[in-house]
């Protein structure tokens, strides 16, 4: 459980580096160029404890594709940038993608048919 809350962590950090490089942009100021410095290497720094126990592939692209959705969410909002049916659609297929991924992910030393005790304590088949 704790390595899912380094990968929610390391997310958030990932979303907080983006948008503050935006700000930096748009504003001309150092400071978002040193927040974006700070949360850039702490969200590594926590999706790297995360992968201890997510598997890689569902954890970057957790990061990846929620992090993506915060960003142009929150690039909308703030920012004001366009959004169109395309990117909305884009969007969609990305949150299919992550959920997709999630959920055919196996947990480490089992496989997808290998016998597993039920509650009655005879085996049965996971498919």
């Amino acid at each position: 459980m704790i390595y899912w809350i380094f990968l929610a962590c390391a997310i958030v950090a990932e979303i907080i580096g983006t948008l503050s490089m935006k700000w930096a942009s748009v504003s001309g100021t150092m400071s978002g160029n040193v927040v974006m410095l700070l949360m850039v290497t702490l969200s590594y720094i926590l999706l790297a404890f995360a992968v201890k126990r997510v598997a890689l592939g569902v954890a970057y692209a957790l990061w990846e594709g929620i992090g993506i959705l915060f960003i142009t969410l929150f690039s909308v909002l703030w920012f004001d940038e366009p959004i169109s049916a395309l990117k909305l659609s884009g969007l969609g297929l990305l949150v299919g993608g992550i959920i997709l991924l999630k959920s055919g992910t196996v947990k480490k030393g089992r496989t997808p048919s290998s016998p597993v005790t039920g509650p009655t304590g005879r085996k049965h088949v996971v498919a």
